[in-house]
């Protein structure tokens, strides 16, 4: 098992770094503002949208998922967890904080994980966050059975706020 870090480096070094780990994903968001690559099996999942990547807390950016105090929330806790299990996994994490946990976005098996949980019908895509990067993976069962947390909705001065991604 590799583990590959990523820190802050000049934008003139970023990309050839992220190209010798061979993550084409991840150079486009080195490319645009993402701070920190991390690369790693020792995977531990809260809930649908964080996971712990190297004893790092990571929230998937634009995700919206149940909370484990519910029924929706442990169903979707157990596909992540099955999801996941014997992956490696790679994150870009984008230098924003969300309580104890980085912002980023993870991909297993070269597939966006945040992408996939919402394509199972397991979350939501949280467009304030997202800028509707997720909006096309939603099912029409999970839009009907997931209740969408507040701080997802857009506001009017979110139209100026530019995107990680």
């Amino acid at each position: 098992m590799s583990i590959f870090f990523m820190f802050a480096l000049p934008r003139y070094l970023t990309g050839r770094v992220v190209l010798a780990l061979a993550s084409v994903p991840l150079m486009a968001h080195a490319e645009t503002g993402w701070t920190e690559t991390i690369v790693g099996r020792n995977v531990v999942v809260r809930d649908v949208d964080t996971i712990i990547l190297n004893q790092i807390p990571i929230r998937l950016n634009g995700v919206d998922g149940p909370e484990v105090t519910t029924s929706q929330g442990r169903e979707a806790r157990r596909w992540m967890v099955d999801y996941l299990s014997g992956k490696t996994l790679k994150s870009a994490l984008s230098g924003r904080r969300s309580h104890d946990r980085h912002v980023g976005v993870c991909y297993a098996a070269g597939q966006d994980v945040g992408a996939a949980a919402i394509e199972a019908g397991h979350a939501l895509d949280c467009e304030r966050f997202s800028n509707g990067r997720y909006s096309a993976f939603e099912t029409a069962s999970a839009r009907e059975e997931i209740q969408s947390a507040e701080y997802c909705e857009m506001h009017a001065d979110d139209l100026h706020r530019p995107s990680p991604s």
